[in-house]
């Protein structure tokens, strides 16, 4: 394993791993990920095909393996339709993605072909990430087109922009501008899988940074973690056991919808809806064991005054 293996987002791989899992298996028209797979490494694909085709294996760090990553695939189908689907109704030229880890739908939601897309990760992150879309197109190039080295997976949206931004010392409006992000243009926002790894105060601070550059008529689709005592205490246990490959991602701030409702509106954002993630497997048709992750993950869409409806 490298240096920047080492430092990249663990749980940017699993998020990865579960929505791979979940390809053409769940929510029929509704959710798909081709790409995530072409993203993964070998030994990354193996839990997934075994979820795929419901092989669990023997060994209990295998078997860990295989039930995080089915875990994670339940959890993703309705967090993704949402989040897609708030995209695509309020789709703009700018797409800002805060913490962006192995998300692919630059490359997979052709309702991006007139958006320029900026993905916000931390360097180590963004490294990763670069590498691992040289390698999925170059399973399909193979190392060198017309004699030269091929370049990364091609983007569905306009343009990607990869910046680099440590959330917990980075001036995110600084890293924006010299990325070319325009502040007077209306800008989508979409802030998934971020909020609980961060602290009360830097979770604010993004929302004060990303107000300071939101025009008129943009929109924040924000995913979060609600308080679960039950939650709460899995993953205290698998830090313990260090048996899951996120057990050195601790979560550090979790939040009630009134509290991110109030949050987002001392900076000018309206909430116009926050679902939990088991009604919405419900509303998709899909399965629901009740599981804890599926209760208190939510997604939120606000919006900025201005915006026409």
């Amino acid at each position: 394993m490298n240096e920047i293996e080492r430092t990249a987002s663990r749980t940017a791989v699993l998020v990865c791993q579960g929505r791979a899992a979940a390809d053409g298996r769940a929510a029929a028209g509704r959710f798909s990920d081709p790409v995530a797979v072409r993203l993964l490494r070998a030994e990354e694909r193996l839990p997934v095909d075994q979820v795929r085709t419901e092989s669990p294996p023997e060994g209990w760090q295998a078997r860990s393996r295989y039930e995080s990553v089915r875990a994670c695939a339940e959890v993703m189908v309705p967090r993704t339709v949402a989040i897609d689907e708030a995209l695509r109704a309020r789709v703009t030229s700018q797409l800002v993605i805060l913490g962006a880890g192995l998300d692919t739908r630059a490359w997979r939601l052709p309702e991006l072909a007139r958006t320029d897309v900026w993905e916000i990760d931390h360097p180590a992150s963004q490294r990763d990430k670069r590498a691992r879309l040289t390698e999925a197109a170059q399973q399909v190039s193979g190392p060198e087109e017309d004699g030269r080295p091929v370049a990364e997976l091609p983007a569905a949206a306009r343009s990607v922009r990869f910046t680099p931004v440590d959330f917990s010392v980075d001036d995110l409006g600084a890293a924006l501008d010299g990325a070319g992000h325009d502040p007077r243009v209306p800008t989508t926002w979409l802030w998934e899988g971020v909020v609980p790894y961060l602290t009360r105060d830097e979770v604010r601070a993004t929302a004060a940074a990303l107000a300071a550059r939101t025009a008129p008529g943009s929109v924040l689709v924000v995913n979060y973690q609600t308080p679960s005592a039950r939650a709460s205490a899995g993953r205290l246990l698998t830090r313990v056991i260090g048996g899951a490959i996120t057990s050195g991602e601790p979560w550090r701030s979790l939040w009630k919808p009134r509290r991110m409702a109030a949050l987002l509106a001392e900076y000018g954002l309206r909430v116009v809806s926050d679902d939990d993630l088991q009604s919405l497997t419900h509303l998709h048709g899909g399965p629901a064991r009740g599981r804890t992750s599926l209760r208190s993950g939510r997604v939120a869409v606000a919006e900025s005054p201005g915006r026409e409806d």
